[in-house]
């Protein structure tokens, strides 16, 4: 397990205030419930904004504080914990971490600031099913003029509704399944021959469809190496999964703070129900699955800071283990609430539904665990 320096303490303290005061689950509810398709409180983005919270991973020369993937998981784990929706894990965390890795100085100084102060919502539209596999990757981007011609269709974009600008995944030359022949492209959200189709989920984010339709870009609008990209997309994709491990932490850990709060407080015979032998030990075997998905998740940020040669399959490992103690925690916590926990005005179903939905975002348990095993050489 991590220890927090002096600085990701301060941070932790003030995003776990801060969600618990602002941006609470019964905000969340409020905003399901007003029926906006926007999948965030623009009020609650901008305050994150001025909390510096998107700068994190942003070099100092672009605005930002450069503080690194521990850091950005703290806050995630806080925002995770209360389902606060935002754009801050996949703008100011995957988009920005795109352009640190394979953005040229051009590049980085033309889009990092906008990301920076939030006029940038910078989204990665990486699937085209509703399966994550990256080197699937079929779009089309063909040579037009000095640029590129993208045609095709990104699934389920997280933020997509809202995005100004997406870094999209084509493949410039191969087959669906090779690795080379995959360039990454910096698109803005207005170009003619964007469409969306905003998705209503269960979890009430921002998902959207999104179709290019001969969307023209120029050659500066590639991000990284023509043909040489799935390396970096592989590379930012592991940054999306550590962060979102770390989100869902937070939100698992939420859940066993609720359950083992009602086997504390709930009476059955004459007794607190955690007094019963069998819901003890449930309440043992959650704890152990939480602090050792800690101990991943935290391993993973760690490594991706420290540029590790391991990071890429500790990331696999978080994401894999933070999915089977959200599955199992978010389980759980219905079924020893009972009857109450199975009611739209009790909290517990907001939680299953965001374990749900983000299950398989950026590769379910078994991508994961295959992925882990090869990496490993199996």
């Amino acid at each position: 397990m991590a220890v927090l320096n002096e600085e990701q303490t301060m941070l932790k303290d003030q995003a776990e205030a801060w969600v618990k005061e602002v941006a609470p689950v019964r905000a969340f509810r409020t905003l399901r419930d007003s029926g906006s398709d926007k999948g965030w409180d623009p009020a609650v983005w901008s305050a994150m904004v001025e909390m510096g919270w998107t700068g994190i991973v942003v070099p100092e020369a672009q605005g930002g504080s450069d503080l690194g993937y521990l850091t950005f998981g703290v806050l995630l784990e806080q925002t995770g914990r209360e389902l606060t929706a935002s754009p801050l894990l996949a703008s100011a965390l995957i988009g920005a971490s795109a352009l640190r890795l394979g953005g040229s100085d051009a590049q980085q100084r033309d889009w990092l600031p906008g990301v920076v102060d939030g006029s940038t919502v910078l989204t990665l539209a990486v699937d085209e099913s509703n399966r994550h596999a990256p080197t699937r990757t079929a779009m089309k981007a063909e040579k037009a003029g000095d640029g590129f011609k993208l045609t095709g269709t990104k699934t389920l974009v997280p933020e997509g509704g809202e995005a100004t600008a997406f870094v999209v995944p084509a493949r410039t030359s191969g087959k669906p399944g090779d690795e080379d022949g995959i360039t990454l492209f910096l698109v803005r959200g207005d170009s003619a021959g964007i469409e969306r189709q905003r998705l209503a989920t269960f979890d009430a984010r921002g998902y959207a469809n999104v179709s290019f339709d001969g969307v023209e870009v120029g050659k500066d609008a590639v991000l990284g190496e023509v043909d040489g990209g799935f390396g970096l997309l592989d590379a930012v994709l592991d940054r999306a999964r550590a962060g979102l491990a770390a989100e869902m932490l937070g939100t698992a850990s939420a859940a066993f703070d609720m359950t083992l709060d009602y086997l504390q407080t709930r009476k059955q015979f004459g007794a607190v129900i955690g007094s019963f032998q069998a819901l003890g030990h449930r309440a043992a075997a959650l704890y152990s699955q939480k602090e050792l998905t800690r101990s991943c998740v935290e391993a993973a940020l760690e490594a991706l800071d420290k540029d590790a040669d391991d990071a890429a399959q500790l990331c696999s490992l978080a994401k894999g283990k933070a999915g089977d103690f959200l599955f199992n925690m978010s389980n759980e916590l219905i079924q020893i609430h009972g009857g109450i926990g199975m009611t739209d005005e009790f909290d517990a179903g907001f939680y299953l539904k965001r374990a749900r939905a983000v299950e398989s975002l950026y590769g379910n348990r078994a991508f994961h665990r295959d992925r882990y095993a090869t990496l490993l050489g199996f």
